[in-house]
């Protein structure tokens, strides 16, 4: 095995869903996840390190360092659904093509398939380059049947789209999952990628409120969002400025 997996707690879990969220375009993923997590209470219960993960040591308020790593949360009997849920958060990804196959891989055999985990929801952006005001949640999935149960929710499936395909964990662990006959789905936020898009990222969090039966708290969530339209409307401004100083004479 390449990562070393730390567990803290073996917990019972039933069947439970996975919900990935680490960093990606517009970090959509990571701040839905990470705020869904925290505000249905999950508890860490493992931590995964690897060699593939970058050289580096992020800072924490108490100024102790703590090493490139992903986290693993759970929650029990979640919402109306009644699931149980894993969560995969983390500040990082492997820095390789060979890195991102090995822990994930890691991953699945070691905490997945011993959880028996009956679906995985990967998180993501979908990339436009260019703020957008009323982000769409758009969807791929491991077979037709998980595809037309995410449709109810909100998550639109274009045929060949994203057309550029699908990047990083979210991608890999979704093939993983086709490849051990586990139902699963990349849910993604458009965004112009430009920002940390907690805007986009409401948008996620509303298809996994509907999935999972919640109404948490989302003030904070919300400021967050009402500071991303200020920088929309900003950047809107510089462009329109831009655009007006490149018109030439047309005669």
């Amino acid at each position: 095995m390449e990562s070393v997996i730390n567990f803290y707690e073996e917990p019972e879990l039933n069947r439970p869903i996975l919900i990935e969220g680490l960093p990606g375009v517009g970090n959509v993923g990571k701040v839905a996840a990470d705020y869904l997590a925290d505000k249905i209470g999950a508890k860490h219960f493992a931590t995964v390190i690897s060699k593939h993960f970058p050289p580096h040591v992020l800072v924490n308020a108490d100024s102790v360092g703590v090493l490139a790593c992903n986290e693993l949360f759970y929650a029990k009997d979640v919402g109306e659904s009644h699931l149980d849920v894993i969560f995969l958060l983390g500040d990082f990804q492997a820095a390789t093509a060979e890195g991102q196959f090995l822990v994930c891989n890691d991953l699945m055999n070691e905490v997945f398939l011993r959880y028996d985990v009956a679906t995985i929801f990967t998180l993501g952006g979908y990339g436009t380059g260019k703020m957008v005001d009323d982000p769409s949640v758009y969807g791929a999935a491991s077979d037709v049947a998980t595809r037309d149960k995410l449709a109810p929710y909100g998550v639109t499936f274009s045929p060949n789209e994203p057309a550029g395909g699908i990047m990083g964990a979210s991608a890999v662990l979704l093939g993983l999952a086709q490849f051990h006959g586990i139902e699963s789905a990349c849910i993604m936020g458009e965004t112009s990628g430009y920002i940390v898009d907690y805007k986009s990222g409401s948008k996620v969090l509303d298809v996994l409120e509907r999935i999972l039966g919640t109404n948490i708290d989302r003030t904070e969530f919300d400021d967050k969002c009402q500071q991303v339209d200020l920088i929309a409307g900003k950047v809107k401004e510089m462009e329109a400025a831009r655009d007006k100083s490149n018109l030439g004479y047309f005669g």
